[in-house]
């Protein structure tokens, strides 16, 4: 199994995690992970991400399921920083061009996409 290296901060983060289900389909499942690389990913959405405050953002798979982790200052907002996310240039169009892939509402915003993750085990060190 490889490990992912993560940042460090200066100062405390806080992590919400997230998850979302892909249309059973391998080649949607291939396109959207196209879509999300270095590459293909749109540098507005990059930008917004960042505008509204994130610090980083992962996206994991496993078969249809993904999983995001979301790493922010500890004073973040989060319905705030979506509700401004969803205002930024291109957003919704992005929203739109993912919607294809998702198993959600045509039309949801990101937020209504996204599922919260409920921390259920801690090392509570």
């Amino acid at each position: 199994m490889k490990g992912y290296q993560v940042k460090q901060y200066n100062a405390p983060v806080k992590r919400y995690c997230q998850t979302l289900e892909l249309r059973d389909n391998p080649e949607l499942v291939a396109e959207y992970r196209r879509r999300h690389s270095r590459e293909e990913a749109w540098p507005e959405i990059r930008q917004g991400i960042r505008e509204v405050g994130i610090l980083e953002m992962e996206i994991y798979i496993l078969g249809t399921k993904l999983f995001m982790i979301v790493e922010t200052p500890l004073d973040f907002d989060w319905d705030e920083a979506m509700a401004k996310l969803a205002t930024l240039p291109r957003q919704q169009e992005w929203e739109d061009y993912m919607s294809v892939f998702q198993q959600a509402d045509p039309g949801a915003s990101s937020a209504e996409k996204w599922k919260p993750m409920e921390r259920m085990f801690y090392l509570y060190e």
